[in-house]
Protein backbone atom coordinates (compact mmCIF):
# COMPACT_ATOMS: atom_id res chain seq x y z
CA UNK A 1 0.00 0.00 0.00
CA UNK A 2 1.52 3.29 -1.20
CA UNK A 3 1.79 6.13 1.59
CA UNK A 4 -0.61 9.00 1.36
CA UNK A 5 0.46 11.46 -1.04
CA UNK A 6 1.52 14.34 1.92
CA UNK A 7 3.24 11.93 3.39
CA UNK A 8 5.35 10.62 0.63
CA UNK A 9 8.93 12.71 0.35
CA UNK A 10 9.46 15.25 -2.31
CA UNK A 11 12.27 16.02 -4.50
CA UNK A 12 13.45 19.46 -3.80
CA UNK A 13 14.91 21.19 -6.59
CA UNK A 14 16.17 24.06 -3.97
CA UNK A 15 18.50 21.84 -1.97
CA UNK A 16 20.17 20.02 -5.35
CA UNK A 17 20.88 23.66 -6.67
CA UNK A 18 21.89 24.63 -3.62
CA UNK A 19 24.19 21.66 -4.01
CA UNK A 20 25.84 22.72 -6.46
CA UNK A 21 26.17 26.54 -5.97
CA UNK A 22 22.69 27.86 -7.06
CA UNK A 23 22.08 30.64 -9.55
CA UNK A 24 24.77 32.60 -7.79
CA UNK A 25 27.36 31.10 -7.37
CA UNK A 26 26.82 30.34 -11.47
CA UNK A 27 26.97 33.79 -12.00
CA UNK A 28 29.76 34.82 -9.89
CA UNK A 29 31.72 32.39 -12.47
CA UNK A 30 31.15 34.34 -15.00
CA UNK A 31 32.35 37.96 -13.56
CA UNK A 32 36.07 36.91 -14.10
CA UNK A 33 35.59 36.57 -17.76
CA UNK A 34 33.43 39.59 -18.42
CA UNK A 35 35.87 41.25 -16.46
CA UNK A 36 38.89 40.14 -18.95
CA UNK A 37 37.28 40.50 -22.25
CA UNK A 38 35.95 44.82 -20.91
CA UNK A 39 39.96 44.82 -19.83
CA UNK A 40 41.66 43.20 -22.63
CA UNK A 41 39.04 45.39 -25.26
CA UNK A 42 39.86 48.59 -23.30
CA UNK A 43 43.41 48.41 -22.53
CA UNK A 44 45.50 45.28 -24.14
CA UNK A 45 46.40 42.10 -22.18
CA UNK A 46 47.83 43.34 -18.65
CA UNK A 47 44.69 45.15 -17.68
CA UNK A 48 43.07 42.07 -18.92
CA UNK A 49 44.72 39.52 -16.84
CA UNK A 50 44.26 41.76 -13.72
CA UNK A 51 41.07 42.71 -13.62
CA UNK A 52 40.23 39.21 -14.20
CA UNK A 53 42.31 38.62 -10.67
CA UNK A 54 40.54 41.28 -9.11
CA UNK A 55 37.36 40.14 -10.00
CA UNK A 56 38.35 36.71 -9.02
CA UNK A 57 39.39 37.64 -5.85
CA UNK A 58 36.39 39.87 -5.55
CA UNK A 59 34.43 36.69 -6.01
CA UNK A 60 36.15 34.87 -3.26
CA UNK A 61 35.44 37.83 -0.39
CA UNK A 62 32.19 38.24 -1.27
CA UNK A 63 31.52 34.49 -0.64
CA UNK A 64 33.51 34.71 2.65
CA UNK A 65 31.12 38.14 3.87
CA UNK A 66 27.93 36.29 2.42
CA UNK A 67 29.38 33.03 4.51
CA UNK A 68 29.10 30.84 2.11
CA UNK A 69 30.99 27.93 1.45
CA UNK A 70 34.21 29.09 0.19
CA UNK A 71 35.27 25.54 -2.03
CA UNK A 72 33.76 27.04 -5.20
CA UNK A 73 35.12 30.50 -4.85
CA UNK A 74 38.51 28.56 -4.33
CA UNK A 75 38.11 26.74 -7.71
CA UNK A 76 37.56 29.63 -9.49
CA UNK A 77 40.16 31.73 -8.14
CA UNK A 78 42.65 28.74 -8.80
CA UNK A 79 40.89 28.23 -12.91
CA UNK A 80 41.52 32.26 -13.19
CA UNK A 81 44.93 32.01 -11.87
CA UNK A 82 46.04 28.89 -14.42
CA UNK A 83 44.06 31.12 -17.24
CA UNK A 84 45.69 34.43 -16.27
CA UNK A 85 49.44 32.99 -16.55
CA UNK A 86 48.74 30.82 -19.35
CA UNK A 87 47.66 34.45 -21.32
CA UNK A 88 50.85 36.29 -19.24
CA UNK A 89 53.50 33.57 -20.86
CA UNK A 90 52.38 33.25 -24.03
CA UNK A 91 51.59 37.04 -24.59
CA UNK A 92 48.36 36.70 -26.57
CA UNK A 93 44.98 37.12 -25.01
CA UNK A 94 43.78 33.89 -26.28
CA UNK A 95 45.23 31.96 -24.14
CA UNK A 96 42.85 32.95 -21.37
CA UNK A 97 40.42 30.96 -22.82
CA UNK A 98 42.73 27.90 -23.43
CA UNK A 99 42.09 25.66 -20.26
CA UNK A 100 38.32 26.55 -20.88
CA UNK A 101 38.36 25.01 -23.94
CA UNK A 102 40.41 21.87 -23.00
CA UNK A 103 37.99 21.58 -20.10
CA UNK A 104 34.82 21.62 -22.52
CA UNK A 105 36.12 19.30 -24.82
CA UNK A 106 37.26 16.61 -22.25
CA UNK A 107 34.00 16.73 -19.87
CA UNK A 108 32.58 16.23 -23.77
CA UNK A 109 34.27 13.04 -24.13
CA UNK A 110 34.09 12.10 -20.35
CA UNK A 111 30.21 12.32 -20.54
CA UNK A 112 29.18 10.58 -23.97
CA UNK A 113 31.63 8.25 -23.25
CA UNK A 114 29.89 7.11 -19.66
CA UNK A 115 26.97 6.59 -21.65
CA UNK A 116 28.45 3.68 -23.67
CA UNK A 117 29.89 2.58 -20.60
CA UNK A 118 25.72 2.60 -19.55
CA UNK A 119 26.95 4.50 -16.71
CA UNK A 120 25.22 8.14 -17.11
CA UNK A 121 27.31 10.61 -15.60
CA UNK A 122 24.42 12.66 -14.71
CA UNK A 123 22.70 9.71 -13.37
CA UNK A 124 25.77 8.96 -10.98
CA UNK A 125 26.04 13.08 -10.01
CA UNK A 126 22.01 13.14 -9.43
CA UNK A 127 21.83 10.11 -7.16
CA UNK A 128 24.56 10.79 -5.51
CA UNK A 129 23.23 14.59 -4.70
CA UNK A 130 19.64 13.60 -3.94
CA UNK A 131 19.30 9.51 -4.34
CA UNK A 132 15.99 8.14 -5.73
CA UNK A 133 15.82 5.07 -3.84
CA UNK A 134 15.32 6.92 -0.29
CA UNK A 135 11.65 7.83 -1.19
CA UNK A 136 10.96 4.24 -2.24
CA UNK A 137 12.91 3.03 0.94
CA UNK A 138 10.32 5.46 2.83
CA UNK A 139 7.58 3.73 2.39
CA UNK A 140 8.53 0.73 3.94
CA UNK A 141 8.01 0.23 7.45
CA UNK A 142 8.74 -2.11 10.53
CA UNK A 143 6.44 -3.34 12.84
CA UNK A 144 6.34 -2.09 16.05
CA UNK A 145 7.53 -4.06 18.96
CA UNK A 146 4.23 -2.94 21.16
CA UNK A 147 2.52 -4.66 17.79
CA UNK A 148 4.73 -7.57 17.68
CA UNK A 149 3.49 -8.33 21.32
CA UNK A 150 0.00 -7.89 20.38
CA UNK A 151 0.21 -10.22 18.00
CA UNK A 152 1.82 -13.02 20.23
CA UNK A 153 -0.66 -12.45 23.04
CA UNK A 154 -3.82 -12.77 20.52
CA UNK A 155 -1.73 -16.42 19.22
CA UNK A 156 -0.88 -17.53 22.47
CA UNK A 157 -4.19 -16.44 24.68
CA UNK A 158 -4.13 -14.82 28.36
CA UNK A 159 -1.26 -15.12 30.20
CA UNK A 160 -1.38 -17.00 33.65
CA UNK A 161 -2.26 -20.49 35.94
CA UNK A 162 -5.97 -20.49 34.91
CA UNK A 163 -5.36 -19.74 31.06
CA UNK A 164 -6.84 -22.67 28.86
CA UNK A 165 -4.41 -23.84 26.06
CA UNK A 166 -4.68 -22.37 23.59
CA UNK A 167 -5.59 -23.48 20.09
CA UNK A 168 -3.10 -23.85 17.78
CA UNK A 169 -3.30 -20.71 15.05
CA UNK A 170 -4.56 -21.41 11.47
CA UNK A 171 -1.88 -21.79 9.22
CA UNK A 172 -2.19 -18.98 6.24
CA UNK A 173 -0.14 -18.64 3.67
CA UNK A 174 3.03 -16.67 4.32
CA UNK A 175 3.26 -13.06 3.52
CA UNK A 176 5.39 -12.43 0.29
CA UNK A 177 8.77 -10.92 1.25
CA UNK A 178 8.64 -7.03 -0.41
CA UNK A 179 10.55 -5.92 -3.52
CA UNK A 180 14.37 -5.91 -3.54
CA UNK A 181 15.31 -2.49 -3.74
CA UNK A 182 16.28 -2.12 -7.39
CA UNK A 183 19.46 0.26 -8.49
CA UNK A 184 18.42 3.07 -10.67
CA UNK A 185 20.70 1.58 -13.26
CA UNK A 186 18.46 -1.64 -13.35
CA UNK A 187 15.30 0.79 -13.38
CA UNK A 188 15.06 0.99 -17.43
CA UNK A 189 13.37 4.31 -17.52
CA UNK A 190 15.48 5.66 -15.46
CA UNK A 191 18.88 5.08 -16.69
CA UNK A 192 17.37 5.65 -20.34
CA UNK A 193 16.36 9.25 -18.82
CA UNK A 194 20.00 9.83 -17.52
CA UNK A 195 22.04 8.70 -21.05
CA UNK A 196 19.38 11.34 -22.48
CA UNK A 197 20.24 13.67 -19.99
CA UNK A 198 24.13 13.26 -20.35
CA UNK A 199 24.10 12.88 -24.11
CA UNK A 200 22.50 16.94 -24.16
CA UNK A 201 25.15 18.11 -21.26
CA UNK A 202 28.00 15.99 -23.13
CA UNK A 203 26.67 17.82 -26.76
CA UNK A 204 27.15 21.10 -24.85
CA UNK A 205 30.11 20.89 -23.56
CA UNK A 206 31.21 19.53 -27.16
CA UNK A 207 29.28 22.64 -28.90
CA UNK A 208 30.96 24.77 -27.14
CA UNK A 209 34.76 23.59 -27.52
CA UNK A 210 34.12 23.31 -31.18
CA UNK A 211 33.04 27.27 -31.37
CA UNK A 212 35.91 28.41 -29.38
CA UNK A 213 38.57 26.21 -31.18
CA UNK A 214 37.57 27.92 -34.70
CA UNK A 215 37.57 31.12 -32.91
CA UNK A 216 40.80 30.59 -31.08
CA UNK A 217 42.43 29.54 -34.44
CA UNK A 218 40.88 32.37 -35.97
CA UNK A 219 42.74 35.08 -32.50
CA UNK A 220 39.36 36.20 -32.38
CA UNK A 221 39.25 37.28 -28.56
CA UNK A 222 36.42 39.56 -28.99
CA UNK A 223 34.30 37.03 -30.69
CA UNK A 224 35.65 33.90 -28.39
CA UNK A 225 35.18 36.11 -25.21
CA UNK A 226 30.98 36.65 -26.65
CA UNK A 227 30.69 32.58 -27.20
CA UNK A 228 32.17 31.52 -23.97
CA UNK A 229 29.83 34.04 -21.91
CA UNK A 230 26.10 33.46 -24.87
CA UNK A 231 27.06 29.46 -24.54
CA UNK A 232 28.16 29.66 -20.47
CA UNK A 233 25.78 30.91 -18.06
CA UNK A 234 22.90 30.83 -20.39
CA UNK A 235 23.27 27.62 -21.78
CA UNK A 236 23.68 26.00 -18.47
CA UNK A 237 20.60 27.43 -17.28
CA UNK A 238 18.78 25.91 -18.83
CA UNK A 239 20.35 22.80 -18.96
CA UNK A 240 19.69 22.75 -15.16
CA UNK A 241 16.24 23.72 -15.31
CA UNK A 242 15.62 20.95 -17.77
CA UNK A 243 17.51 18.19 -15.79
CA UNK A 244 16.11 19.22 -12.13
CA UNK A 245 12.36 18.77 -13.86
CA UNK A 246 13.64 15.54 -15.60
CA UNK A 247 14.90 13.68 -12.18
CA UNK A 248 12.04 15.30 -10.05
CA UNK A 249 9.56 12.94 -12.51
CA UNK A 250 12.05 10.18 -12.34
CA UNK A 251 12.03 10.64 -8.54
CA UNK A 252 7.69 10.28 -8.77
CA UNK A 253 8.47 7.52 -10.98
CA UNK A 254 10.43 5.38 -8.44
CA UNK A 255 8.09 6.42 -5.46
CA UNK A 256 4.81 5.48 -7.23
CA UNK A 257 6.08 2.22 -8.45
CA UNK A 258 5.62 0.45 -5.60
Amino acid sequence: MSPAPESRPAFDRHVVLGQLGGWRGMLDATLPTVAFIVANGIGGLRPGIWAALGAAVLVFLLRLVRRESVQQGISGLFAVAVAVAIAARSGEARDFFAVGLIRNAGLGIVLLGSVLVRWPLVGVIAEFLAPSHLGTMATHSLPSLSSLRSRATRRSGPAGPAAEPAEPAAAGPPEPDADPELHWRQDRRMLRAYAWLTVLWGGVFLLRAGVQWVLYLQDDVELLGTSSLVLGLPVTAVELAVTLWVVARLHRHRTDGL
